[in-house]
């Protein structure tokens, strides 16, 4: 969630926002994903293979909006990023 809200608030503030303001929101969320991904993906985890390559390809994807935000300055590709955040955060809540 906290990820969530980092990126929220840069997409409200986005024309406020500095490059390096932007830069360190989205780093957060690439660094929280690739936690999430090496974790669920590993040897050790005890997911089945399904979700782990589901969990996989959902990073790969979330990386690649990520460059799409920071290669096309536009706040909206942030929706997408702040869904699917929410999202995998209520799941983990439940």
């Amino acid at each position: 969630m906290k990820a969530a809200a980092r990126l929220q608030l840069i997409k409200d503030e986005w024309a406020n926002s500095s490059l390096a303001e932007k830069d360190d929101a989205l780093v957060y969320n690439r660094k929280l994903w690739t936690i999430l991904v090496t974790s669920a993906t590993s040897a050790e985890s005890e997911l089945p293979q399904d979700i782990k390559n589901n969990i996989a390809t959902l990073g790969v994807f979330v990386f690649k909006q990520t460059m799409t935000v920071m290669t096309t300055d536009d706040e909206k590709k942030l929706d997408t990023l702040i869904s699917i955040n929410r999202s995998i955060a209520e799941g983990l809540r439940s």
